[in-house]
């Protein structure tokens, strides 16, 4: 497993399917997996982000879906995020914006280097789009 990255993010969407579009669009997923479920139904994706993945599903009434709620569903909160490395952070978050992202904080020049900021997509999850890059 050297060289792998062993932490996956998982996500639960409504509309899974607009979610992955939005993903590949916006921030340059690409499906490596998706497994269908009846209608609009997504039981499993996996989209890469560079040398990174994050893997999704449609919100579902089960054990572990109990345990995990939409943003919409607790006051637009999250209680995790996820951080993305991308070389031109403006560019990202312009493109968020236009596709329906709300902006939590703008475009900033970090400390410690590089770009970052923070923004809500369309279900309200919270992603960290940066160009430091920690593995540098």
């Amino acid at each position: 497993m050297s060289g792998v990255n062993r932490v996956i993010p998982t996500l639960r969407y409504r509309d899974a399917h607009a979610a992955i579009t939005w993903l590949e669009e916006v921030l340059g997923a690409e499906v490596r997996l998706l497994v269908p479920g009846e209608g609009d139904y997504v039981r499993h994706a996996q989209l890469t982000l560079g040398g990174g993945m994050i893997m999704l599903g449609s919100v579902r009434p089960d054990e572990s879906g109990a345990l995990l709620k939409q943003p919409d569903e607790i006051g637009g909160a999250e209680t995790q995020s996820c951080y993305l490395v991308v070389p031109d952070v403006d560019a990202v978050h312009a493109k968020a914006l236009a596709r329906g992202a709300r902006e939590v904080s703008g475009p900033v020049d970090q400390e410690h280097g590089g770009r970052f900021c923070v923004i809500a997509d369309p279900e309200g999850h919270v992603w960290a789009i940066g160009s430091y890059n920690p593995w540098a």
